[in-house]
């Protein structure tokens, strides 16, 4: 669970320390006031993309802190080496600078931003007031479901299979052209083969014949160098060179070497000089010998090196690759040329691959059936606690159009329709619901697929829009249920939800020293019932709307003590 959430200079909240607690936590204020920019500081701390807009005018850099605790064993933790502490906490902190840099740490260690992320949705949801907007696009649909229904082994198998079909669709199709169109492309490979072919191509050769080319091209220079050391070192004709010299000056010390140890050690020394001497000249005989060319041997060098470049202009950057590409060549001319023996093979090899497709595809519908009827009884059940009782949810299955009638996804096309009323029939949620619906068939479906998700904390901003009256009683005691098991943040303007949490904050919005400033406070009793008054009547606060939220707060606790009577097993453990 989110246990501390530390902010810094983010938009106009100058610096924050917020202490959630388990259960349910409530935030509100005024419009505007700055709850929006404490779900984004959370969303900056689990790796959601933050802008340098954020930072609050005149600071260099904002900062984010935050202490989970009370973790399960997630898998980033393996896969990364990095756990929480002895204490069982996990500090992430985030620091976001005016030059667009992040800098990211988890107790300590740095960390990518992609790494947080892939954290950041193993720890927590966050439910926005706009994803309500998610269930109108029945191309969400099938995620949905397929994420309630875990059948990510299956769509794996049939993705496999698939990815086949489309590789062997594709060699067909290139296979499949008109007279015409074939005698084009084989001409254009018949020519690049040849011209390939008669340049003669050794992998490696470009590298031996730039050195050879550079060598010749200093090859004066070179040979007078040579020349020049080897004679030092010979004496040339006269054989009076530094090896003869220090082959005498070995001979008189070792002459008197044989008088002193001293000597001799020095004569020593000196043989190995005169020894590595005609070595060097031995080497550098053989060196000029190499420099040996024939009259024409650069221009032909040149010339060579020129063709390779023009090659490799239309063939590929290096000798090896142009070599690949001629391997490419021959095999498209080879199954153009003997295309109608390679059309029968891989029209078999499709029909097998369709066929071995459709039965994975045949598998995941089967299991998609199964989840969607599981799904719309779970939707149905969480509807009726929100005070949708008459509604009918159903998941619609038609098959897949198009090519195969297949795709990536699978076989089936997917949309959740329902009723709402009494005798009506089911009919897409876009074109029947309202925005209050809406909120509450979507509150539904994170709610039902959190089950499934190892994440404790979820997140709600402002997922009540246009939820009044009763429903939003309803509304609240869903959240508060959905917090037996996780912890929940929820931030609000309805006062039946407001009532009903465990832990209440206050954002309030202010101005000092010409600077707006925006705090947030834990309220206690006394102030939770101003705020909830607030929430009911607006500023005007007055004795009869300080009645109606004590009894909006003494209702929400009359029913937790109601709840919490039931025993262990009348609710989850937190």
């Amino acid at each position: 669970m989110l246990s501390l959430l530390h902010i810094e200079n983010i938009a106009v909240i100058s610096r924050a320390d917020i202490t959630f607690g388990e259960g349910f936590n409530v935030l509100t204020g005024e419009t505007g006031a700055g709850k929006s920019i404490v779900i984004d500081a959370i969303g900056a701390i689990i790796g959601q993309r933050t802008s340098r807009d954020l930072i609050r005018t005149g600071a260099k850099t904002a900062r984010v802190s935050a202490v989970f605790r009370d973790l399960p064993d997630l898998p980033w933790f393996r896969e990364q080496g990095i756990a929480p502490d002895e204490n069982g906490e996990l500090l992430i902190e985030r620091a976001i600078q005016a030059d667009g840099k992040n800098l990211c740490r988890v107790n300590g260690r740095p960390l990518l931003v992609t790494q947080l992320r892939e954290l950041g949705c193993q720890l927590l949801n966050i439910h926005g007031q706009h994803d309500g907007q998610q269930l109108l696009d029945e191309s969400c649909h099938l995620d949905y479901l397929d994420s309630f229904g875990g059948t990510q082994p299956q769509l794996a198998a049939f993705q496999e299979r698939y990815a086949r079909v489309r590789t062997l669709r594709g060699e067909l199709d290139r296979l499949r052209m008109d007279d015409g169109e074939k005698a084009r492309r084989m001409d254009t490979l018949n020519y690049q083969i040849d011209e390939l072919e008669r340049a003669q191509l050794q992998d490696g050769e470009e590298e031996t014949l730039t050195a050879r080319r550079d060598l010749l091209r200093n090859a004066e220079r070179l040979t007078r160098a040579m020349d020049g050391a080897w004679c030092a070192l010979t004496g040339g004709d006269d054989g009076t060179g530094a090896a003869a010299l220090l082959a005498q000056a070995a001979e008189e010390l070792g002459q008197g070497g044989r008088h002193s140890p001293d000597l001799a050690e020095l004569a020593r020394r000196t043989q190995e000089l005169r020894y590595e001497a005609e070595d060097i000249a031995e080497g550098l005989r053989d060196l000029r010998e190499s420099l040996d060319f024939y009259p024409g041997e650069l221009d032909e060098l040149e010339g060579r090196l020129d063709l390779l470049h023009r090659l490799k202009k239309k063939y590929g950057g290096s000798v090896a690759q142009m070599l690949e590409y001629l391997e490419k060549c021959r095999q498209e001319l080879d199954q153009i040329q003997f295309s109608e023996e390679r059309m029968e093979q891989l029209e078999k090899e499709l029909g097998r691959a369709l066929e071995e497709a459709r039965k994975a595809g045949a598998e995941l519908s089967r299991v998609r059936q199964e989840a969607a009827g599981r799904l719309a009884g779970r939707i149905q059940s969480e509807l009726e606690q929100l005070d949708m009782p008459k509604v009918r949810f159903q998941v619609d299955f038609a098959p897949k159009e198009g090519e195969d009638g297949m795709d990536a996804t699978g076989m089936d096309e997917v949309r959740f329709l329902m009723s709402a009323n009494l005798g009506e029939e089911l009919k897409p949620i876009q074109r029947i619901a309202s925005g209050g619906e809406l909120a509450r068939i979507m509150l539904a479906l994170k709610n039902v697929l959190a089950e499934n998700e190892q994440v404790t904390t979820m997140i709600f901003d402002e997922v009540d829009t246009s939820v009044s009256g009763r429903a939003a009683g309803k509304v609240a005691r869903k959240l508060f249920h959905v917090a037996q098991g996780k912890q929940v943040l929820c931030v609000t303007h309805l006062p039946q939800i407001a009532a009903m949490g465990d832990v209440h904050f206050c954002v309030e919005k202010g101005e000092r020293d010409g600077r707006t400033y925006t705090a947030v406070e834990q309220l206690d009793r006394a102030r939770r019932r101003e705020e909830v008054a607030r929430l009911t009547s607006g500023d005007a606060i007055t004795d009869t709307a300080l009645q109606g939220a004590e009894e909006l707060l003494c209702q929400a606790e009359r029913y937790k003590e109601q709840f919490a009577g039931k025993g262990p097993e009348g609710r989850k453990k937190r």
